[in-house]
């Protein structure tokens, strides 16, 4: 069949003309979304270049390329060590890249008569890194923490990482090797109300929030801030902070940027913190400069989220109104940019902690799929994300019209045009620190659900991503940093992201909820698959003990979310999904097989949480990860997706301290039980 013009443009721009929905049915795209998704784009226009602006080779790719045009050029190849070679070419010759290349960045220089054109070439490894003792077939275990949600003795009324490194101690004394965390991304400060580590301002920035203000050296060391920490009201306000049973984060945030505040008031720069702000550059500079502005506006608006409301004449960074207000305003500047510094320091401590305790993934951080509308990152980098557009999920059985987040796509063709380096930077901010990298939503690598700005999700578009060279960028920098990868694969996946994740070593997620057969069996812990991590819920399903007292049908009803057939349709199928997991417990010997009891009349009691957790150790992911809300059995969850003002999501807090938490006697019982669970053969 012919394709018209205007599908023709939108395939070559890498718009999906149409899509298999939840039911199995081809939809086409409509016009009007194909013609919006176009406007939108930087699309490349003109003549093209002899080479493309970034070449990526793998070890089964051969290393040559072919320039296109006429006549002959003059080339010049720079590894990334500073090693050249130089030549010249035919147009249209296949031209082999220098030998023994190593892995890396390298600069291809193509010249003729005046003018010259760049083109980066990356070698990349076949696999993501993996640690030896995984390799050799070792199984470990972890906590998935909400950084926010731990409670302690000392914090300000939020978790922070100074509790994370106690949480660290803690794990790795009852056998543990890793603490998982929820996205660290750099929120809103002046703004703390918008509080979804999905929805950041930067993902390659930090949460300033979670700076334990215990540890600033320049706070203990002001005579004034030291005044204002003695004070009875202080003191009272924190406290009250800390007992809330939801994280109060306008109190938290207004408690440390005034310590911070006044600390800064002490701090003389020292060269680490220089470097580090050198470092950063002009990226780290609007960081600090957005959210001090946003700061400043705050006060005076204290409801205008983020850059749309500020005047026409501020809604870039780069327009002369902001670069004066930065000029006037350098101190503002560098006491952000401090707090990056010791957030930075503060998470590397728990990094390096985690390794002098012997941990092999030690931390594994959180990549959100994306940033906010509004956010500091599409404030200076406009070409990059298309804010005529923001990504989602089509329709499906229980949205109709689909999902819309909010969150405004990365233009492809804008990543490869600068050569990948939007995508090295993001990695590189996030794969420091760790062991591990959790990528939220990996099929973001081969194609996301555009949506073009202000219609409903059903009007939306698949937009491809070069998920090959993605691919292979990631593997490449997992090598460099020592950090493996976890896609989180869940929900209906392509199958070729399946096998890309397979070959290139990344580890898929396994949900105990979700792994069920076709009639309704759970997958026996041998069934799991040993380049996996296993865990039992995620921050967007139910805990264990609300899943099994069907705590999470009782609030959907609540906030309105089911009619009535959907609500009876999903209790019927907890009650069998309850009874094939106790089935299922009984069948891996993780329970007595003597219990007989009907699951609908079973309730969970510590021994059959500590059965649950006992066969989530058992099975063959080299990784299980194990949420600290089903060690205490409880019930609410930190999301309830589809909601916003109708539940406090983000905020509920454990429900004990972390020294109660790890003194409880069934705690330790069920840490027991995964200990012995992962040592097994």
């Amino acid at each position: 069949m012919t394709l018209s013009k205007l599908d023709k443009a939108a395939q070559d721009a890498g718009i999906a003309v149409d899509f298999t929905n939840a039911n199995g049915e081809r939809v086409r795209i409509s016009d009007d979304t194909k013609r919006a998704l176009l406007a939108v784009m930087n699309t490349p226009e003109g003549k093209a270049p002899p080479l493309p602006p970034v070449l990526v080779f793998t070890p089964r790719r051969p290393r040559q390329c072919c320039p296109q045009g006429k006549g002959e050029f003059s080339w010049q190849f720079e590894t990334e060590r500073g090693k050249t070679y130089s030549g010249t070419l035919q147009a249209g010759e296949a031209f082999a890249l220098p030998p023994r290349l190593a892995q890396g960045y390298h600069r291809l220089t193509l010249r003729q008569g005046r003018q010259q054109w760049h083109s980066r070439i990356i070698i990349a490894p076949r696999r993501c890194y993996l640690s030896e003792p995984l390799a050799q077939g070792d199984k470990r275990w972890g906590a998935l923490v909400q950084l926010y949600t731990l409670r302690s003795d000392r914090n300000w009324g939020i978790g922070d990482f100074g509790d994370l490194a106690q949480m660290l101690e803690q794990v790795a004394a009852h056998g543990g090797d890793f603490v998982g965390l929820n996205p660290l991304h750099a929120l809103y400060p002046a703004q703390p109300e918008h509080a979804s580590p999905y929805s950041p301002t930067s993902r390659r920035w930090l949460n300033m929030l979670y700076i334990d203000i215990n540890q600033v050296a320049a706070f203990a060391q002001s005579d004034e801030a030291q005044r204002w920490w003695k004070r009875a009201k202080t003191r009272k306000d924190v406290q009250a902070a800390r007992a809330t049973d939801d994280v109060d984060y306008r109190a938290v945030a207004e408690l440390k940027i005034t310590a911070l505040r006044l600390a800064w008031q002490q701090y003389q720069p020292e060269q680490a913190f220089l470097q580090f702000v050198a470092e950063g550059g002009d990226h780290l500079r609007y960081q600090a400069a957005f959210d001090g502005i946003l700061a400043e506006r705050s006060a005076q608006q204290e409801k205008a989220w983020g850059w749309a409301s500020w005047p026409e004449t501020w809604r870039n960074a780069h327009q002369p109104e902001v670069q004066e207000w930065c000029s006037q305003h350098e101190d503002e500047i560098q006491f952000w940019c401090w707090l990056q510094w010791l957030a930075q320091q503060q998470f590397a401590a728990c990094w390096q902690r985690s390794q002098q305790l012997g941990m092999t993934v030690g931390l594994y951080r959180d990549l959100a799929v994306g940033v906010a509308q509004h956010s500091a990152e599409t404030w200076q980098d406009a070409q990059l994300y298309k804010l005529g557009a923001s990504v989602g999920a089509p329709p499906d059985r229980l949205g109709p019209l689909g999902q819309n987040w909010a969150l405004p796509p990365l233009d492809p063709h804008e990543m490869r045009a600068r050569g990948y380096q939007p995508f090295i930077d993001l990695l590189r901010a996030n794969m420091r620190d760790c062991g591990a990298l959790r990528i939220d939503h990996v099929m973001a690598l081969l194609r996301l659900w555009w949506i073009p700005y202000g219609e409903t999700a059903d009007k939306g578009a698949y937009v491809s991503y070069p998920v090959d060279d993605l691919m292979a960028i990631l593997a490449l920098e997992s090598q460099r940093h020592r950090c493996m990868v976890i896609g989180e694969d869940l929900g209906i996946v392509p199958p070729i992201i399946v096998r890309m994740m397979r070959s290139h070593g990344i580890f898929s997620w396994k949900v105990l909820f979700f792994e069920q057969e076709r009639d309704g069996r759970y997958r026996q812990p041998s069934a799991y698959p040993r380049q996996s991590i296993a865990s039992a819920s995620t921050h967007d399903l139910p805990t264990l003990s609300g899943f099994w007292q069907a705590e999470d049908l009782a609030l959907g009803e609540k906030l309105g979310m089911y009619r009535d057939s959907v609500l009876r349709s999903l209790q019927q199928q907890r009650t069998a999904q309850k009874q094939a997991l106790l089935d299922a417990l009984q069948q891996a010997g993780a329970m007595p097989a003597r219990s007989r009891q009907p699951a609908l009349k079973q309730p969970l009691t510590p021994a059959l949480n500590v059965a649950m957790h006992r066969y989530l150790a058992r099975t063959e992911s080299a990784l299980l990860g194990l949420q600290p809300e089903d060690w205490l059995g409880m019930t609410m969850p930190v999301n309830v997706p589809g909601t916003v003002d109708e539940y406090p999501n983000w905020r509920r807090k454990l429900c004990v301290s972390l020294e109660e938490m790890f003194a409880d006697k069934s705690v330790k019982q069920v840490l027991k039980a995964v200990n012995d669970g992962r040592k097994a053969r």
